[in-house]
């Protein structure tokens, strides 16, 4: 009999308390649980769940059935006192003390024992408040993690819509870009077509009228060379006194040109068209703007997502120690060895920069020798004062510090110049030539006001 109860015991005790059902409701996933550990449970949740299987739970669950309430409270009534874990297995005596060294409740006879001798053991009672504040502490602790998890989890559902966000503004620059290019190539096509056929119909009339000239040439040809033939034929006296006449008809006859006029058809070849249109294409294409490489920025820099500021840090980062990162600054992604180019950067307050650009082949673990010779061309603004490298720059009064500095690279001429855009004055120059690619280049040491960077508009 006690086995049966056991086995029936299984099948009427609540997964969460770990005893037998007291109010039980039922999901409608089968599962069910005593009504006040269920609602215990979905007081920690977001959504309402099975805490079995985890299947969301709708808003008219869970559901009362009187008949199985009152199975379990019958079972409560005809199950053994021993079962209810107040009585030792052993001794048969009340469960009066708690043996911290084994975890579990013992009688006074156990506690006499050889088996639990020097151990710490105290009342029930005494037990279950000093384990109680034991396990609120851990149940705290666990309430701190896990609404650290749903924090995190937030944050990852919403840049999961800013990514989708982001995508399909994205999808739209390209596209609208893309529409840009089909369009002029439409264009294109339509006026090289327009262009040919017009160019081919001009010479299908002068081909015409060639013709005209030659169909008249050869019908006069062929009634003087009937004529002739007519001469032949006729009496030796009257061929010889009609000679002279009939010499005269076929004395001089124009020649035509036979050799088709050809040297138009060459005029404009199908790549040279191409080509023309590849290099028009180009000027409908916007330059790149120069952004930064987060791959390259020190452990003191922070570059934004959209890799278009870099803001100075107290503390370092941890990064991979690669190859591309420099010891000191951040560059550009984009490399210039030819070409006219031009970014902005803007500087606002900020009391410790540098601008320039590096030689590709530099050392990026050392710092920067600032001269050309080192290739490293810059220009600074340090503890109040603008330099060219480590030399002096010219000064400028407090009132007029730039905000915004222009940097533009003419790599053909050898010059980099620093600019300030809205009093359209140069503030400092290098010339000489660059023997390398060269990268642009950027550091902070301000920590309140970042370094932003711009495409460059006139």
């Amino acid at each position: 009999m006690s086995d049966d109860l056991s086995f029936l015991e299984e099948d009427m005790t609540c997964l969460i308390c770990c005893d037998v059902f007291t109010d039980p409701v039922t999901l409608k996933c089968s599962h069910s649980l005593c009504s006040e550990c269920l609602q215990r449970f979905w007081t920690t949740q977001k959504v309402p769940q099975c805490p079995v299987c985890r299947k969301e739970c709708s808003h008219d669950e869970p559901t009362k059935s009187l008949a199985f309430r009152a199975l379990c409270e019958s079972f409560k009534t005809r199950k053994p006192s021993a079962a209810s874990g107040d009585v030792c297995p052993l001794h048969g005596e009340t469960l009066k003390l708690f043996c911290y060294d084994d975890k579990q409740p013992i009688c006074v006879v156990c506690y006499t024992s050889k088996k639990h001798e020097n151990h710490k053991c105290s009342p029930v009672e005494e037990a279950v408040g000093n384990l109680r504040v034991i396990v609120e502490e851990q149940m705290g602790q666990l309430e701190v993690i896990l609404a650290r998890h749903m924090k995190a989890h937030e944050s990852c559902v919403e840049e999961a819509e800013l990514i989708k966000e982001q995508t399909s503004v994205e999808e739209n620059k390209i596209k609208k870009e893309f529409e840009k290019l089909h369009q002029f190539l439409k264009e294109e096509e339509e006026k090289h077509i327009r262009a040919l056929r017009k160019e081919m119909g001009r010479r299908d009339e002068k081909l015409k009228a060639r013709m005209e000239d030659l169909s008249a040439l050869i019908s006069d040809l062929s009634e003087k060379m009937a004529a002739r033939w007519q001469h032949l034929e006729t009496e030796n006296i009257t061929f010889l006194q009609n000679y002279s006449d009939a010499l005269k008809i076929v004395k001089h006859p124009s020649v035509p040109n036979v050799t088709p006029e050809t040297e138009e058809n060459q005029q404009h070849p199908i790549q040279t068209m191409i080509f023309t249109t590849w290099a028009r294409m180009q000027t409908i294409v916007e330059q790149p703007p120069v952004t930064l490489d987060p791959d390259t920025a020190s452990s003191k820099l922070m570059v934004s997502r959209d890799c278009t500021s870099v803001q100075y840090m107290e503390m370092k980062r941890q990064v991979s120690d690669d190859p591309e990162r420099l010891y000191v600054g951040v560059l550009a992604s984009q490399g210039f060895s030819s070409g006219l180019h031009c970014w902005d950067v803007e500087v606002r307050d900020n009391d410790h920069w540098t601008l320039g650009v590096v030689g590709e082949t530099v050392n990026r673990k050392k710092l920067y020798k600032m001269d050309p010779k080192s290739r490293f061309w810059c220009f600074r603004y340090v503890d109040g004062k603008y330099k060219k490298g480590n030399n002096p720059a010219k000064d400028i009064d407090d009132n007029e510090r730039p905000h915004i500095i222009r940097l533009q690279l003419d790599f053909h001429q050898g010059e980099l110049r620093f600019i300030e855009p809205f009093r359209n004055r140069t503030l400092c120059t290098f010339t000489g030539g660059f023997p390398e690619r060269v990268f642009p280049y950027f550091c902070t040491g301000d920590l309140c006001v970042p370094l932003n960077v711009f495409p460059a508009h006139s």
